[in-house]
């Protein structure tokens, strides 16, 4: 057991950052199906693992690219619309 707490005090803040990462991205799954901000809350916790995971940061680049190009294309049928 002295082990673990040793290995817990020495990575203590990357155990941090990957129990509330974890903890924000099942919350925001579960809001997927439950009402409440689902996406933003995955979001807000790959933003808190990506730093300490490049799989993370990774992920987190990809969901911003598509929100992006989800935004690009609402802009752009408001736009045709106007016309």
């Amino acid at each position: 057991m002295g082990a673990v707490w040793r290995f817990i005090l020495k990575n203590g803040k990357r155990v941090a950052v990957t129990i509330v990462g974890f903890g924000l991205v099942l919350a925001g799954l579960a809001m997927l199906v439950l009402p409440g901000p689902g996406i933003v809350v995955i979001i807000a916790g790959l933003a808190i693992l990506a730093t300490e995971y490049v799989w993370a940061e990774r992920a987190l680049n990809y969901a911003k690219d598509k929100a992006k190009q989800a935004t690009d294309k609402a802009r752009n049928r408001v736009s045709r619309k106007r016309r």
